[in-house]
């Protein structure tokens, strides 16, 4: 590990607003040419991080360094080095798709021609070819953050923060964008990425480091975070919802274990030995609680993400 480059290296990250300590510590090594997904609940931190790395925002303690140049210190050259991708588009609404890679262009110091030729390959890039002309008005979510992603690759950085690139995308555009995001690492580049989905994390990210209340929690392969819960997962259906309490309470007192309700009467919780599964039946039986499914399932980063935060997967957005 000695002669890995490191694209992202920070040591005590600390962020405060307030009485809020929003990251509290965070020390992290990202190797280059890899794809790093940063999941947490809502207000976990995560997007602080990234402003913090992105230089947009002042660490109050510790160093973070991009590429082994310190974001204080060497805040420009470590701008030159980045693309950062938000929640929300950066892009005017009132101009074309053209007009805005052009403008993005220009204001990176290119030349007016480099900046059409750079904003023709990457409209055929991103598939906006046929909308080049279009006002922004007129596209689509998909296509707005397509653009958007775009326009932070003007310069190729080596580095590039995507915070939640594919939240509101059809499943659709979401799968081209995964195509997209693994051919920029293919291409040389490193990718942090954020993002409220797990199923993307798990297809996407070569590690995976989780945040909770401004602290790595975990960080690791999401084979290995799956490893780390060593539990079989139960998973059930009550028939009749208003037993759904009555059935936590059962299912908790046999296991030993803290259930988890991921819908109404969808109940989940980790299941450490096998022959626990007929004492859960027979306990809900007993106390005259039908089922209409049960399953126990191997572990998987939704069950990671709710041993270490506590929370659901629909939580694990946010900042």
């Amino acid at each position: 590990m000695s002669d890995c480059v490191l694209a992202v290296e920070t040591n005590g990250l600390v962020k405060t607003f307030g009485n809020n300590r929003a990251v509290d510590g965070v020390s992290l090594s990202i190797p280059a040419g890899t794809i790093c997904g940063v999941l947490g609940p809502n207000g976990a931190g995560k997007t602080t991080i990234i402003n913090m790395l992105a230089t947009l925002l002042t660490p109050d303690a510790g160093s973070a360094k991009i590429f082994g140049y310190d974001v204080q210190k060497d805040t420009q050259k470590v701008r030159q080095l980045i693309g950062l991708t938000g929640q929300f588009a950066s892009i005017d609404e009132e101009l074309t798709a053209r007009e805005n890679l052009v403008i993005f262009s220009r204001l990176l110091g290119f030349s007016k021609a480099e900046s059409k030729r750079k904003s023709h390959d990457l409209l055929e890039e991103f598939g906006l070819t046929e909308a080049a002309d279009r006002k922004l008005s007129e596209f689509s979510g998909g296509m707005r953050r397509r653009l958007d992603l775009a326009a932070s690759l003007i310069s190729r950085p080596p580095l590039i923060f995507l915070d939640e690139p594919t939240t509101g995308l059809d499943p659709r555009t979401r799968a081209q964008m995964w195509q997209t995001i693994r051919q920029l690492v293919k291409n040389g580049s490193t990718v942090l990425l954020t993002t409220q989905y797990l199923d993307e994390a798990d297809q996407l990210a070569d590690n995976i480091i989780v945040i909770d209340k401004g602290r790595v929690v975990a960080n690791d392969t999401p084979d290995g975070l799956k490893r780390s819960i060593s539990s079989a997962s139960l998973r059930l259906v009550i028939r009749d919802p208003e037993n759904t309490g009555r059935a936590v309470e059962v299912i908790e007192h046999v296991l030993g274990e803290r259930v988890q309700i991921t819908e109404t009467s969808e109940l989940a919780a980790p299941m450490k030995h096998a022959y626990k599964l007929t004492e859960v039946l027979i306990a809900l039986r007993d106390a005259e609680i039908e089922l209409s499914t049960i399953d126990v399932r191997q572990p998987t980063l939704d069950d990671v993400f709710f041993a270490l935060t506590g929370n659901a997967r629909e939580n694990a957005g946010g900042n």
